[in-house]
């Protein structure tokens, strides 16, 4: 034998040897080795946990933990001037909260990105899941098992019907009791409580159907407010609008063409006792029109007034005293109602009127003027002490003015609130009781200013005027219907149970019939025995039990015996 074939041999009995061993080889390969998922399998794996149910409820979650803060902190989208407001009294926290797009948050990015997510992940959950019930409702209920006694709920008992009647009867009889039911074998089977797994499938559903209702509404809503003085009307246009703000996909032209006119405005309020000042009516009295004949109609709080697809919801009240003014010259350079902004619940209010055309005093100075008013529709102390209202109804009203004259700064090209007035360019006229006080003054009662710069009239006619929303908001009976359906669909997935019921009728060795019935449910239920019970009652009726074998005396005396 060669040398070389010796070695060969050698090599080949230590490997022989190494595979039969039981000791742990020494792992002469340094490299770090394991399979790679790859791209297409790391898709996979995130698309699995994406669709899974933890995931979706993590997403559920965070997106209702997201929407905190848009409900603390002001939003550009609902109200600009609350967040300069925030912005002027927290200088240290606006920065941190912008960076965030805290002032933004249902259309910044984070809270987008945790949407589509969650979009994305319930449609993923959903799809499978449908398919697989339908393939459950297509598919005939499972036969039934070999030991049927191994089964939670179980009982049998012996016939002397044959074993095809008691199967036929058993069949009519799960059937009857809306079983999906058919006879396998020696036994039927039969299954209850698809609407379980259908509530579970119509509640994620609407899950979606609320999400795209949400998107939707936000995309194309608008809402605008408007204060209407009695006899002035509105016409929905922008230009209209006191304020209005809208969706990103919104266009004017989307504008429902209407127009209506407040003819009065009704309210009544609670004369005594603990329910004092409340209102009893609140109600007002419109005529509209959409592109033909005029018609009426009243509304109310909670009782809109529907054109179309836009709503017009009643949202506050308040009064505009009518005033005249008239210059040095006697000349009346402003006449009308001026509505007034409440501050409490019984109609204290305040405001201002401005005179920015057409005045001169008695020199033939043009100048501007300006009154800060304050109104109470039932001056308390029949009009002496410090004024507040102590009833919202007119019972005694008076208004207390404080002129001013100069420049109101109106052509500045700075917005201004009409209820407010500027005196940065304006000076105090000085009124009867000295200067800095303000004249009070009773209906059909005049103030005069001093040096013969004209007078200010408060006329005896009160107008009430009265605020309106006016809405369209296209998702919203989608999401109510999304909401309905979401609750039947809980409700059917937590209080209906899969369950399934085997009945199996075999002739025995003595030639009687031996009936097994058995139960299982897809969770634990009590309910499930007494369901089985009653089942075997109502079955036993059809196939009544057997008597006991009379027991041979022969056999019974061996076994005395015994």
């Amino acid at each position: 034998m060669s040398k070389t074939e010796t070695t060969e041999q050698q090599e080949s009995l230590g490997n022989a040897g190494a595979q039969l061993s039981t000791a742990p080889q020494e792992d002469t390969d340094t490299s770090i080795g394991g399979p790679t998922l790859g791209v297409i399998g790391w898709v996979r794996w995130f698309w699995r946990q994406l669709t899974s149910m933890r995931v979706a409820l993590i997403l559920l979650f965070m997106l209702s933990l997201g929407a905190v803060p848009g409900s603390l902190i002001p939003q550009n989208s609902a109200d600009e001037l609350k967040v300069r407001t925030f912005k002027e009294a927290h200088k240290t926290l606006t920065p941190l909260y912008e960076k965030l797009q805290f002032f933004d948050v249902y259309s910044s990015v984070w809270f987008s990105a945790i949407y589509i997510l969650l979009f994305v992940s319930l449609i993923g959950c959903i799809l499978p899941r449908t398919w697989q019930f339908v393939g459950q409702l297509r598919s005939r209920p499972p036969g039934a098992p070999r030991r049927l006694d191994r089964l939670p709920a179980y009982t049998t008992w012996r016939t002397e019907a044959e074993p095809e009647q008691v199967r036929e009867a058993a069949l009519a009889l799960l059937k009857g009791r809306r079983f999906r039911a058919h006879t396998a074998g020696n036994a039927v089977a039969a299954e209850k409580g698809y609407l379980r797994e259908a509530g579970n499938l119509v509640f994620h559903v609407a899950l979606i159907v609320m999400l795209v209702a949400f998107a939707w509404g936000q995309l194309f809503k608008s809402e605008g407010g408007k204060l209407i003085v009695e006899g002035d009307g509105f016409s929905n246009t922008l230009t209209q609008y006191d304020d209005f703000k809208s969706g990103s996909q919104f266009g004017t032209e989307d504008l429902e063409p209407f127009n209506f006119t407040l003819n009065s405005f009704t309210g009544t309020y609670e004369k005594s006792g603990p329910q004092r000042g409340t209102p009893r009516t609140f109600e007002a009295d419109v005529t509209y029109s959409q592109g033909g004949a005029d018609k009426k109609a009243v509304i109310r709080v909670n009782e809109p007034l529907v054109v179309g697809d836009s709503k017009v919801y009643l949202l506050q009240h308040g009064y505009a005293p009518v005033v005249t003014v008239r210059d040095g010259r006697g000349k009346t350079v402003f006449h009308g109602a001026v509505p007034l902004l409440p501050i409490d619940a019984n109609v204290t209010s305040r405001g201002a009127i401005k005179v920015m055309d057409g005045y001169r005093d008695k020199n033939g100075k043009k100048e501007q003027l300006g009154f800060n008013a304050f109104f109470v529709p039932t001056f308390a102390g029949a009009g002496k002490g410090t004024m507040f209202s102590q009833f919202p109804g007119l019972g005694f009203p008076a208004m207390a003015l404080t002129g001013y004259h100069g420049d109101l700064r109106v052509d500045s090209g700075l917005p201004q609130n009409v209820y407010q007035l500027d005196t940065t360019k304006m000076k105090q006229f000085a009124v009867t009781g000295g200067t800095g006080k303000a004249n009070r003054l009773l209906p059909g009662e005049t103030m005069t200013l001093p040096d013969g710069a004209g007078s200010i009239t408060f006329e005896k006619d009160i107008k009430e005027w009265a605020s309106f929303s006016i809405t369209q908001q296209p998702g919203s009976g989608l999401a109510l219907t999304g909401a309905i359906a979401a609750i039947a669909g809980l409700s059917g997935s937590l209080f209906i149970q899969r369950r399934r019921v085997w009945v199996r009728a075999v002739r025995g060795e003595d030639g009687v019939t031996v009936v097994e019935m058995a139960g299982l449910g897809r969770s634990e239920s009590a309910k499930l025995p007494e369901e089985l019970a009653e089942l075997a009652v109502t079955l036993n009726t059809e196939a009544p039990t057997a008597p006991e074998p009379a027991e041979d005396p022969a056999e019974k005396s061996e076994g005395a015996e015994k």
